[in-house]
């Protein structure tokens, strides 16, 4: 997939999960924006090499990041990089940080989903060789799967917006209605 679609559907599916965790939409937003935007960048940047066959130049995928378990390590390390900012601006780590960064695990993985549904797919490693695995293949560029994984994540967006605007709601009205 392309680099845009990762951004917008990995920060769809982190700002759902960690809204259902901190109930904080914007920081939730924000905090999933930037990890998504650092994480998909380095493993897309770290991951990629590029060969010269036959006077061409393609770019392939290695095994250094497009790996399920170290797509984990590669996505987390912009959500620990952001952690350690907020510790030296503030002073202290919140409850929200370290739940923010939980779900920042999932942005690596999330990149590989996506990945999986390529020509290529991703790396697993079956009697100690690295192959290659892939659910269906299309092209990284097909601008229909691209459009589709966009859409997920626009559409997880607004269920996380949702998601805020009925908790707050909720607890607005039982607040009020218990008091009156």
């Amino acid at each position: 997939m392309k680099l845009k679609t990762h951004y917008v559907f990995s920060t769809g599916l982190l700002t759902l999960l960690s809204t259902l965790l901190t109930h904080q939409f914007y920081t939730s937003l924000i905090f999933s924006g930037i990890v998504s935007v650092l994480g998909n960048t380095l493993i897309d940047r770290a991951g990629h090499e590029i060969r010269n066959v036959y006077g061409r130049e393609i770019i392939r995928r290695t095994p250094l990041t497009h790996t399920l378990p170290r797509s984990i390590f590669w996505g987390l390390i912009p959500a620990l990089g952001l952690i350690t900012f907020y510790y030296y601006m503030y002073g202290h780590i919140s409850e929200e940080t370290l739940l923010l960064t939980l779900v920042s695990l999932l942005n690596g993985p999330s990149h590989m989903l996506l990945d999986m549904f390529t020509e290529r797919g991703i790396y697993v490693k079956r009697n100690g060789k690295w192959k290659r695995f892939a659910l269906a293949h299309f092209s990284y560029d097909n601008p229909i799967v691209n459009g589709l994984a966009i859409l997920l994540g626009v559409i997880m967006l607004f269920a996380a917006i949702h998601n805020h605007n009925y908790d707050y709601y909720y607890h607005y009205y039982h607040y009020y209605n218990y008091y009156s």
